[in-house]
């Protein structure tokens, strides 16, 4: 996708230096790849927050099934960085 929107770029500061029909072409043509790689940046959102959503009912369920183990894991992590923080002092 990063190589489509530099594509684009430099076809686009390529046709900024043209005039006429050939400049139009070319704008066209970056416009229509920047279009697309947005149309890419959507999808990929898209799925992202459906993964992220999903990640997030599994964390919900395993806390609900699991409290207290949940508990003594955030204790744990709680007191290891409270010893590397108090240590750097």
């Amino acid at each position: 996708m990063r190589s489509l929107i530099e594509d684009a770029k430099t076809l686009l500061s390529a046709a900024a230096h043209l005039t006429g029909d050939k400049a139009d072409e070319m704008r066209g043509k970056g416009m229509q790849m920047l279009d697309h790689a947005m149309g890419k940046g959507r999808d990929y959102q898209d799925i992202a927050l459906a993964k992220s959503k999903e990640l997030a009912q599994a964390g919900d369920a395993y806390v609900k099934d699991n409290p207290w183990k949940t508990v003594a894991v955030a204790a744990g992590v709680g007191l290891l960085l409270g010893v590397i923080l108090g240590r750097s002092k």
